[in-house]
């Protein structure tokens, strides 16, 4: 789920950005002596034995005392570089004196042990368990699935065709580059893992297996570090509803997209009583059976989805550019009820009005127009829908009960 961000909240960081960049106040030197090799003149001898000249032993190491000395002059130079990095406009990097500190430390240990330091492995061994892990997890999938030909490629990912070889059960297997996972989540353990697998993973609570719901069923998945692999159920025979439309002549009659709505709107009703937000409801993304006389709905692709509070509100779109929702031209914000709704009706539009695909800025401005050779009732339901005014628009449960559907 992409973060949710306040306008308000916006502008506070902005301030607080702004004051962090202004200079910082000037804060009084420390003035450093520097000590001379040789006494300076007219200088007691006693206090210069005292101030400068260094205890040597007879062995010619340095005295305890000084090295101390040397220790607390380091730390000030941490401390000072420390409190100059705290500005945001230094170009300073306050871990440098960390840095050269350690490389000191190792070379005295280096010149006692009379040899090279030691270097540590554990980076090495981390990285050799993590490669150990991710070849497991591709081999279990291939040991599991087989991989045929490609289906489709969206912009979150690639997905292609293939099956369980347990069982031969088709599958549609999801190629998502880690660049292309939008959104995290943070799970029940504290793991962070792809938001489309926690929504999916969501939808499963309560089914009885492959099948029973709207959505489509997600059966494995494997983090593959540089990408992650979704094993989902693949309905067959079935066709996305835009080459459904295509193969109908570029539209269908009202009384079919009857049928196929009333699915897609209880769909949108399980999503929403899960609090889960699809954010790119379209004809692209709903899959339709064709195995039987009657069409059966399936809603696919959650790889913009979120989970969504109640009154959450939104200012950065994910979706499809077209389908934007007009309040956010207008506000730069959105809700997911309205959204989800304003989307159905879009879905509604491009399935009965031939082979016109639906721009949000040409209705507004009137360019394109609800026909007028749909029934009264199919016309409302669309007005209803794709309402410009938010608030005007009914919830899903509404229109679940619309005058249409009966």
């Amino acid at each position: 789920m992409p973060r949710e961000s306040e306008g308000s909240s916006m502008d506070d960081q902005t301030r607080r950005g702004k004051r962090k960049a202004s200079p910082a106040p000037k804060k009084a030197k420390r003035k450093r002596t520097r000590v001379s090799k040789s006494p300076p003149r007219n200088t007691p001898e006693k206090n210069v034995n005292r101030r400068v000249k260094r205890k040597v032993r007879e062995d010619g190491e340095e005295s305890p005392k000084t090295k101390k000395r040397a220790f607390d002059i380091t730390h000030l130079t941490q401390d000072d570089d420390e409190m100059a990095s705290s500005s945001a406009d230094t170009g300073r990097d306050s871990s440098r004196p960390f840095k050269e500190v350690s490389e000191r430390k190792r070379k005295r240990k280096a010149s006692n042990d009379g040899g090279k330091p030691k270097r540590k492995r554990s980076v090495d061994i981390v990285e050799t368990t993590q490669d150990v892990t991710i070849n497991a997890c591709r081999d279990k999938f291939e040991d599991k699935y087989v991989q045929q030909n490609q289906l489709g490629e969206g912009g979150c990912g690639s997905v292609f065709a293939g099956y369980r070889k347990a069982d031969n059960l088709p599958v549609a297997i999801k190629h998502v580059p880690n660049e292309k996972v939008f959104c995290k989540h943070v799970d029940n353990n504290g793991k962070k893992i792809s938001v489309e697998v926690a929504t999916m993973l969501k939808l499963a609570e309560g089914t009885t297996g492959v099948g029973t719901s709207a959505s489509v069923a997600l059966l494995d998945w494997y983090d593959l570090d540089k990408e992650l692999i979704l094993v989902m159920e693949r309905p067959v025979p079935a066709v996305d509803l835009l080459k459904y439309i295509q193969g109908k002549g570029g539209s269908i009659d009202e009384n079919e997209a009857k049928i196929i709505m009333k699915q897609l709107v209880d769909a949108a009703k399980e999503l929403k009583d899960k609090c889960i937000f699809h954010r790119d409801i379209k004809v692209e993304n709903i899959l339709i059976e064709t195995g039987s006389g009657t069409p059966r709905l399936r809603l696919i692709d959650f790889g913009l989805s979120c989970f969504v509070k109640e009154k959450s509100r939104y200012h950065i779109f994910y979706g499809t550019p077209d389908h934007i929702p007009p309040e956010w031209f207008r506000h730069n914000t959105y809700h997911a009820g309205p959204t989800t709704v304003w989307q159905v009706g879009v879905v509604l539009y491009e399935s009965v009005h031939g082979e016109t695909r639906f721009e949000t800025e040409s209705f507004t401005r009137n360019k394109q127009k609800i026909s007028n050779e749909l029934s009264k009732k199919c016309q409302d339901f669309l007005k209803g829908c794709l309402a410009k005014v938010p608030e005007d628009r009914p919830t899903l449960e509404q229109l679940k009960l619309h005058p249409w559907f009966r």
